[in-house]
């Protein structure tokens, strides 16, 4: 059984001309043609709890195959319990019975799942697994501990699919029985497991992470079992806040009825409590099996009083300018020296300018943006463009740089003035160490460092400073990447000083597009002939057209418009940016008067291929195939600025910023995808098409195991479009052991608890790795449209401490260097070889690749695809009708 073959994946995109794409979330949504041999009748708990019990079986015949003694008669303060084995014993057994399961509480939510469906059952009826010699369990059922001699490599694999399942849902349950306790009875362990899962949920989005611990500690579980449940009604007194963990409820009032519907990750309640008002509406249940997560009255006013007690406002001519929050004391400083411990408050919101000072005051000559401890410059610094463009930015630090203290004698005076100096100096080079060749590029920022430059020749100290500081970044850098260059000595300190070394800092410049980057423009006629213009690659409509126009000498009105393969045309505005990097798949810019457009047609190549290239597939081996995709993602995604996330979200324009490697990655995802599909839907008989279905499943396998999480979720979206999931015949014909292996990949696509399974999944990954963008895109735009900007005229720097974080993702996947895996290593892309390949079927996939690396990487570059939804379901009824 397929879990989740009845849903098509859809990247969502709310597209505007004259601005950028902007993912609004990754929605499942049903087949509208089920695949006639799947029962969809059942519901996906009724399918899982089969499975937990069939993995129950498992564990209990292999548990009494291999360690009979563990279940026995038991004796506990005089009173005995027959048949049954320790919470301990069971944990420990299963911590030696799969290497997958890396810890006890892996375990113990393992166990949990076992319990909440009935499967393992406590001697006392107790609800919470307990990993503890002195609580007892037993496994249930008529023949789930009837030992059985089924022994060798199939029972070994049987166990590891069992486990493997288990700790799927493992998660889930430990933090349900977590969130089932009393809140005195939590450690502090299971508060920091529920104050990650409040990071994901909308309704607190806008919270302090102070907040949000502070209400992990007090958060109570509610549920409730039956549609149309009343949880509470209009005018009854507000005792509590809830927020909707899973399922969904209505809203309904006296005078109005039904005034809207409420969803997981949505909360209701806490006008009442504010105010100390009577309910406004009905919460009625709208569906069965609702989870809650509920803060009673008396602790929300206490979050509200000690977050009000722990907040310092500065304020000046009568109006608050910082807002700082006291940080809770935590074991991990107390352990630091003095010398490294992080400042004792945290912004909250302020002026730009008092944000800086806070953090000049604040730092440390040794802080880094990499900083664990305290991140306060590399959140600064990477979201500065929000608040304070760099203009304004170089122009208030050379204003703190020369500023002197009014008080004070003349040594206390230059005292202060050489230690701020020497930190507005450190955290100039943060910045330069963090953006590279973005401030090379930037009029501003080279003003800035020229002057800077100026004065820092003239003082041997500061010059000194700024040397050991490029030493030791040198030095760092070859720790994480193993090379060896040295840094040419530097004798006298000039603009060009900060950057030396940088170089390797940065990915091939061979496929990094700079702002200021020339990119040819092919712009078509209604005729269908072709205009190339030689334009910047974030270039303006206006601009667009201006250039055409002197270049040919056109009169009149002339508009610019993409159209897609489907023929929908969009006009762009004379504002529009970015169009070059905006274009779809197979979108294209036209050129012509108001007149024509009723008169154009998609160009022939916009329709895709019109066969496949399943011959050409054939030659490649899965393993190969993987490796060659891996290494051009990896120079794609290495190219993406963490910056760009920033450019990307906010949408609006940015000097001197670009996000088109990022949106070039984005457009790379949606190759993938409709590569697949179009491979499939193209591919006649259905004996290759069972063989190429076959590859692909090979193909993602490969690619996880390589860590290329981004092209593995492409693949897999290709093989969940609905033109593919609906063969059902040819995925009836697919190997058993294919399917297997399609089904847990599923797994972990699986988009309930806001994608727990993948989070989970690339928290144990070790850089360097390339994560699902889309998702992290996703996560971005939550925390942007759930917390306002500009709060009572402050900057929310919360926000943009949440967006830095999210950001910084792309940091740590890159944090170590990437070896290539394909045969052709660190080849120049553009470096091409033409070697004749001898036809040889490789199905088996255990044979070697016939196609010479080179061929395949030029295949890999220019992929084919077919994007127009309507042809590709129209190829799929005409291979199975049915």
């Amino acid at each position: 059984m397929h879990f989740f073959r009845s849903y098509t994946y859809q990247i969502l995109l709310e597209r505007d001309p004259e601005e950028l794409p902007r993912i609004q979330g990754i929605r499942w949504t049903p087949l509208s043609e089920a695949v006639s041999h799947l029962d969809y009748t059942q519901t996906m708990k009724q399918i899982s709890s089969r499975k937990v019990w069939a993995a129950g079986k498992v564990l209990s015949t292999r548990l009494l195959g291999l360690t009979p003694s563990l279940i026995r008669n038991r004796k506990h303060y005089l009173r005995s319990y027959r048949s049954c084995c320790s919470g301990k014993e069971l944990v420990d057994w299963l911590l030696s019975a799969s290497p997958a399961i890396q810890s006890r509480s892996q375990a113990v939510g393992m166990c949990q799942v076992l319990v909440d469906e009935g499967v393992l059952v406590h001697v006392r009826q107790e609800l919470n697994f307990q990993d503890k010699d002195s609580q007892f369990y037993r496994f249930l059922g008529p023949d789930l501990l009837t030992e059985q001699t089924v022994h060798g490599r199939e029972s070994e694999e049987e166990l590891q699919e069992s486990l493997a399942f288990l700790a799927l849902l493992g998660p889930d349950a430990l933090l349900t029985m977590i969130l089932r306790k009393p809140p005195s009875q939590r450690t502090e362990e299971e508060q920091e497991v529920i104050f990650e899962e409040l990071l994901h949920i909308k309704a607190v989005s806008h919270l302090s992470n102070s907040v949000k611990r502070e209400l992990a500690s007090v958060l109570v579980f509610e549920s409730h079992v039956k549609a149309g449940t009343v949880l509470f009604s209009q005018g009854d007194k507000g005792t509590s806040w809830y927020i909707i963990w899973k399922g969904s409820v209505n809203v309904v009032t006296q005078d109005k009825g039904l005034v809207t519907t409420l969803h997981e990750g949505d909360d209701f309640g806490q006008l009442a409590l504010v105010n100390d008002a009577p309910r406004a509406a009905t919460i009625i249940l709208r569906e069965d099996n609702c989870h809650f997560l509920r803060v009673d009255k008396q602790d929300f006013n206490r979050i509200l009083r000690d977050v009000e007690a722990n907040t310092v406002r500065l304020t000046e001519h009568g109006k608050v300018v910082l807002v700082l929050e006291k940080n809770p004391p935590s074991i991990a400083a107390s352990q630091q020296p003095a010398s490294q411990a992080s400042s004792k408050y945290t912004v909250m919101f302020g002026t730009p300018e008092k944000i800086l000072e806070h953090l000049l005051e604040t730092m440390r000559l040794d802080s880094t943006y990499q900083d664990t401890a305290d991140n306060f410059i590399g959140d600064f610094l990477l979201t500065h463009c929000v608040f304070m463009p760099t203009p304004q930015l170089c122009q208030a630090l050379l204003h703190q740089f020369h500023a002197q203290p009014s008080e004070g004698s003349e040594q206390e005076k230059a005292v202060y003035s050489h230690n701020k100096q020497q930190k507005i100096l450190c955290l100039i080079s943060q910045w330069v160490t963090l953006y590279g060749h973005l401030l090379q590029d930037d009029p501003s920022a080279m003003g800035l460092l020229e002057k800077l430059s100026e004065f820092v020749s003239k003082d041997p100290r500061l010059s000194n400073l700024l040397k050991e500081q490029l030493q030791d970044r040198r030095k760092t850098r070859i720790l994480e990447n193993g090379n060896g260059n040295v840094t040419p000595l530097i004798k006298a300190w000039n603009s060009g000083s900060w950057f030396p070394g940088l170089e390797y800092l940065l990915p091939s410049k061979s496929y990094v597009i700079k702002a200021q980057d020339k990119v040819p423009y092919d712009i078509y006629r209604p005729d269908h002939s072709c205009i190339t213009c030689l334009l910047p690659v974030d270039a303006s409509v206006q601009e667009v057209l201006s250039s055409l126009r002197v270049k040919y000498g056109w009169q009149g009105d002339q508009m610019l418009l993409k159209m897609n393969s489907a023929g929908d045309k969009i006009p762009l505005k004379l504002d529009a940016t970015g169009v070059y990097t905006a274009l779809g798949l197979n979108e294209r810019l036209f050129v012509c008067s108001a007149q024509e457009v009723d008169t154009l047609r998609p160009l022939p190549e916009q329709l895709g291929p019109a066969v496949g290239t399943h011959d050409t597939l054939d030659l490649i081996s899965s393993k190969d195939l993987a490796s060659q995709l891996s290494d051009y993602d990896w120079n794609l995604f290495n190219s993406i600025h963490q910056v760009e996330l920033i450019y990307y979200i906010f949408g609006h324009k940015f000097p001197n910023g670009t996000t088109a490697n990022l949106e070039r990655f984005m457009r790379r995802f949606n190759e993938i995808q409709y590569w697949v599909a179009t491979e499939i839907c193209l591919c006649t008989e259905i004996v290759k098409r069972v063989q190429l279905l076959k590859k692909f499943i090979k193909l993602v396998a490969h690619l996880k195991e390589q860590k290329n999480l981004n092209s593995f979720f492409a693949v897999m979206f290709g093989l969940s479009n609905t033109a593919v999931s609906r063969l059902g015949r040819t995925w009836e014909r697919l190997p058993h052991k294919s399917r297997k292996l399609y089904s847990s990949f599923e797994n972990l696509m699986d988009p309930s608890w806001n994608h727990r399974a993948y989070r989970l999944a690339i928290a144990k990954l070790s850089p360097p790795f390339i994560p699902f963008i889309p998702l992290l895109l996703k996560d971005m735009t939550f925390i942007h449209e759930g917390n306002r900007t500009v709060v009572d005229h402050l900057i929310n720097f919360e926000k943009m401490r949440m967006m830095a974080k999210t950001g910084q993702m792309l940091h740590h996947c890159k944090s170590q260097s990437y070896v290539p895996l394909s045969p052709l290593r660190s080849r120049p892309h553009h470096v091409l070889e033409d070697a004749s390949t001898a036809r040889m079927s490789t199905s088996s996939e255990q044979s070697l690749t016939v196609r010479s690396p080179a061929s395949t990487w030029a295949y890999i570059h220019h992929m084919k695809v077919i994007d127009n939804q309507k042809i590709l379901s129209h190829l799929s009824r005409e291979l199975e009708s049915s």
